[in-house]
């Protein structure tokens, strides 16, 4: 059964750094995608990348901040995230055709 593992998640402050991971044990998708929850909101969009042209998109909110990337050698994509903000404090979700990850809490304090 295919299975997304994300990783690299936890506590920051605003205007720092972290980089969060995903690794599929096989890809369902022709891209990956980052989503994101917040307490009390809806799941939201944050970047998706192709893993064969390499093409990327992300929300307006993280753009010029947030970074994705891939290795497809290890099936890996990840989210470079800088400038962090309270207003990114979510859970992460990394998700590619039918499979979700568990998530990883990001929490930024200001």
């Amino acid at each position: 059964q295919a299975r997304l593992v994300e990783s690299g998640g936890g506590l920051v402050q605003a205007g720092g750094s972290l980089r969060l991971s995903c690794e599929a044990s096989e890809r369902t998708s022709y891209r990956m995608n980052w989503f994101r929850q917040a307490r009390g909101k809806e799941r939201e969009f944050v970047a998706f990348i192709s893993w064969s042209t390499g093409s990327t998109n992300y929300a307006d909110s993280v753009k010029g901040r947030f970074t994705i990337s891939k290795d497809n050698a290890k099936n890996t994509v990840y989210l470079q995230m800088n400038s962090l903000k309270p207003e990114d404090t979510a859970v992460y979700y990394c998700h590619s055709g039918y499979i979700w990850g568990q998530g990883t809490q990001v929490t930024v304090s200001s």
